[in-house]
C-alpha cells in the first residue's frame, strides 16, 4: 500500500513537472517544491539521467602525463580514467577483479593500477598484469582479467564519461554548444590551475540553477561579483536539448575578466562578454575572455550534492609574468563567491522542503530554469507531445 501512494505521488509530482514544461517561457512557475526533497523523484533521477547520460569528471590538461588518473564516483559506481601510453584517456571500474576493493583514490599519477588489499595489478590499458601468490590455484588465468571499460570521451577539454552503451558521442551530443557558444573563445586551449572537492547541504537541482541564472547576482554576490555585472544587459536566448546558456557584460572593473591584450581572436563587444553554461545535467561552466571556473554536480541523496569545483585561465594570462599573483586573486574571489552561494543555496533547500512552499512565477532573466525544467521532464517523459511543442514554439 506505501508502494502504491509513494507510486501515485511520484507521477503527480512528474505530471506537475511536465505540465509546467509544456507552457510558454513567460507563464512558467519554478519547479515544484518536491522535486527537490522527493526520494522518489531522485530515484528516477538516478536511473534516467545519471546512469544513462554523460557526466563531466574535470579538464584533461589537468592529467597530461601517462599514467596520470582521476578516481571518481558516478553516483556508486567507482570509475577511473586514466591517460595511457598512447595519450588516450580510457576509463575503467575502480573495483578490482579479485576481492572488489576500489584501486585509486583521488587525483595522482600511477604507471599500474595496484590494488591496495591483495596488490593484484593492472596495466594502464586495464589488463591484470600481476597476481602475488595466485599460482596453486589451477583455475586461475591473468589472460582472463580485465577492468570493465567506462566510456571516457573528450569534448573542448572536457573529460566525460558515461555508464551507458547508448549515449551517443560527446562531440555529437555538445555540436551545438560549441557552435553555439564555446567555439568563440577557444574553450579548449584554457589551462586549469585549481580543481578541489566538496560536499555542501542542499539538492543538487538547486546550485545547478542558482549557477543558471545571474538574477541574483546584484543581491547575493553584492560583496563580490555583483557589481561587476551589467545584469540590465543580459541576454537569455534560447537554448538546447544538451545545455542552455546566458550572455553577461563584465565591466572593465573585473580585468581578469576580459580578452587579455595578447588575445587576437575575440573582437569587439566579445573581449568583455562572458558566458555561463550549463550543460545537462550537471556541468556549470562560466566561461570568460580571460578566465573560467566550472562545478560538476551529481546527488548525494536529496540533501547533499558532491561538487568538482575548479577554474584556470586563456592561455594569454598563463603565460603573462604575473600570472601567479592573477591566478592567487582569481582564487580567492571564486572562493568568496562560492561562500556567498552556499549560503544561498542551502536557504532555498531549508525552504523547499517545508510544508509552506510554493514555486513562483520565474522572471525573463530564468529562462535557463525552465529549459531545464523541460529537459527534466524530457528526460522521464520523452514522448511528451506538449513538452516538445513548446521547444519548437520556442525555436520558431
Amino acid at each position: 500500500m506505501m508502494q502504491t501512494q509513494e507510486r501515485t505521488e511520484l507521477d503527480a509530482l512528474v505530471d506537475a513537472l511536465s505540465e509546467n514544461a509544456s507552457k510558454p517561457a513567460d507563464e512558467a512557475r519554478a519547479m515544484p517544491p518536491g522535486v527537490y526533497h522527493s526520494t522518489g523523484f531522485l530515484a528516477l533521477e538516478e536511473t534516467e539521467i545519471f546512469r544513462k547520460q554523460w557526466i563531466c569528471v574535470g579538464r584533461a590538461e589537468s592529467i597530461p602525463e601517462t599514467g596520470d588518473y582521476i578516481a571518481c564516483d558516478i553516483l556508486d559506481v567507482p570509475v577511473v580514467v586514466v591517460r595511457g601510453a598512447d595519450g588516450v584517456i580510457r576509463g575503467f571500474s575502480n573495483v578490482c577483479l579479485h576481492r572488489m576493493a576500489r584501486l585509486l583514490e583521488g587525483k595522482g599519477n600511477a604507471k599500474r593500477l595496484v590494488c591496495p588489499y591483495h596488490a593484484w595489478t593492472y596495466g594502464l590499458d586495464g589488463a591484470l598484469i600481476g597476481a602475488p601468490h595466485m599460482e596453486q590455484s589451477t583455475c586461475f588465468d591473468k589472460k582472463d582479467y580485465k577492468l570493465p571499460d567506462v566510456r571516457a570521451e573528450v569534448w573542448q577539454g572536457w573529460i566525460y564519461v558515461s555508464l551507458s552503451a547508448n549515449a551517443p558521442d560527446i562531440e555529437d551530443h555538445l555540436r551545438e554548444l560549441g557552435a553555439t557558444v564555446t567555439d568563440r573563445y577557444q574553450m579548449e586551449n584554457y589551462v586549469e590551475t585549481f580543481r578541489e572537492e566538496h560536499v555542501w547541504d542542499t539538492n543538487w537541482k538547486i546550485l545547478a540553477e542558482n549557477f543558471m541564472e545571474s538574477y541574483h547576482l546584484f543581491r547575493l554576490h553584492a560583496a563580490t561579483v555583483g557589481p561587476h555585472s551589467k545584469i540590465d544587459e543580459m541576454d537569455c536566448p534560447p537554448g538546447g536539448a544538451a545545455f542552455n546558456y546566458h550572455w553577461i557584460t563584465k565591466e572593465t572593473s573585473l580585468g581578469l575578466g576580459n580578452a587579455h591584450p595578447d588575445n587576437k581572436h575575440l573582437e569587439g563587444d566579445w573581449r568583455k562578454t562572458t558566458a555561463l553554461i550549463t550543460a545537462y545535467p550537471g556541468h556549470m561552466i562560466t566561461l570568460t575572455p580571460g578566465y573560467f571556473w566550472y562545478l560538476c554536480l551529481q546527488p548525494r541523496g536529496v540533501d547533499r550534492v558532491h561538487i568538482v569545483y575548479g577554474g584556470g585561465f586563456a592561455p594569454e594570462y598563463v603565460n603573462d609574468p604575473k600570472a601567479d599573483e592573477m591566478i592567487a586573486d582569481l582564487k580567492k574571489l571564486l572562493d568568496a563567491v562560492n561562500v556567498e552561494d552556499r549560503i544561498g543555496v542551502e536557504s532555498v533547500f531549508r525552504g523547499a522542503r517545508s510544508g509552506l512552499a510554493s514555486n513562483g512565477h520565474l522572471s525573463h532573466l530564468e529562462r535557463p530554469n525552465f529549459e531545464f525544467g523541460q529537459y527534466l521532464a524530457r528526460s522521464f517523459r520523452p514522448d511528451d507531445v506538449q513538452i516538445e511543442h513548446a521547444k519548437k514554439e520556442r525555436h520558431a
